[in-house]
């Protein structure tokens, strides 16, 4: 027995041995993180929302740790580009994803093959709250309530709806107002917000939705009226209801998108970690809050919180956009 004993303690130490030059380059590795550049992906275009954040976030980061945070933009395919660029990096926290909820949530419905797998191949790090987006009506539609919506819908028969994609979140609630109020509202898709607010203000739309920043153009020009607001309500305009409280009972009225970091899935836990810290760290960051504070965002949360609201909210994101009934392309 003792023989048996001791070579068991001899196998067992052999691999250990074996083991202890990855170990320890691992450990050196999280002890030095970052030990040069560090490249962040943000996977929408320069100058939009997503852009500026990384790069906010980014300089905060740099400062903090060191080493410089450059902003590489892989935009194009819903993120789907950039988040997969990501995935083939190495998981030592020196390749970053900088996204937004359609790269984390939404792809998975909206395309047969995304060239990633969030489940498993990233892993999400810090998210920053969405902010609510705005439901707004053409002035020719004497509207400022989603009840004088409903009844201005239900007299015209049909209502031209902008969305700044398919499968986006205007167009998911355009799915649940037609579904609650028996209306007929047509999705009207353009490829992103700025055209989107032009053909409202030109009198193709009857309606459009989407981010308080971006819909200033209408606002300001008295070309739109804002009558509520899709989950949560925006400081800026404290007397506009959200749509739950206004009487729209579906769960995808209590969700909201968010922007966030993600590094590939084998990332070690202590760089997940402090990572996560330097971006709630960077929420005190004069320029971070004046980013935050134009697109009327929450601050950056932590690992824990961020994948806790992920975990309570995306069920409700898959069963909105998989009743869409869209062909995944």
């Amino acid at each position: 027995m003792s023989a048996k004993l001791d070579r068991r303690h001899f196998i067992a130490a052999g691999t250990t041995a074996a083991a202890m030059p990855f170990l320890l380059r691992r450990a050196a590795a999280q002890e030095a993180w970052p030990s040069r550049q560090i490249r962040m992906i943000c996977s929408y275009p320069a100058g939009g929302q997503t852009d500026l954040l990384a790069r906010a976030f980014g300089e905060f980061i740099s400062r903090q740790v060191g080493k410089t945070v450059v902003i590489e933009n892989r935009a194009g395919a819903s993120g789907s580009i950039g988040a997969a660029e990501v995935t083939r990096a190495d998981p030592d926290g020196h390749t970053i994803l900088c996204s937004i909820s359609t790269t984390y949530v939404m792809n998975r419905v909206m395309m047969k093959n995304p060239g990633y797998d969030m489940d498993n191949d990233l892993t999400l790090v810090s998210i920053i709250p969405g902010a609510g987006l705005l439901l707004v009506a053409s002035p020719k539609a004497g509207v400022k309530t989603l009840d004088e919506f409903v009844a201005f819908a239900r007299k015209s028969g049909k209502v031209n709806f902008g969305t700044y994609s398919a499968g986006s979140a205007p167009h998911m609630t355009i799915n649940e107002l037609n579904k609650q109020y028996g209306l007929n509202i047509e999705p009207i898709h353009y490829r992103g917000e700025a055209p989107m607010w032009t053909g409202l203000a030109e009198g193709t739309l009857d309606v459009a939705m989407g981010s308080y920043t971006a819909a200033q153009s209408v606002l300001q020009s008295h070309r739109g009226v804002v009558f509520a607001v899709h989950s949560k309500k925006v400081d800026a305009i404290p007397n506009v209801k959200t749509l739950p409280e206004q009487g729209a009972r579906a769960k995808f009225f209590t969700v909201s998108g968010f922007t966030g970091w993600a590094l590939p899935k084998a990332t070690p836990q202590p760089i997940v970690d402090r990572l996560a810290e330097l971006c709630v760290a960077a929420n005190s960051d004069s320029k971070v809050k004046e980013v935050l504070s134009t697109f009327v965002l929450e601050p950056a949360l932590g690992f824990k919180d961020s994948n806790a609201l992920y975990q309570r909210e995306l069920p409700v994101w898959m069963e909105s956009a998989q009743a869409l009934g869209l062909e995944p392309s």
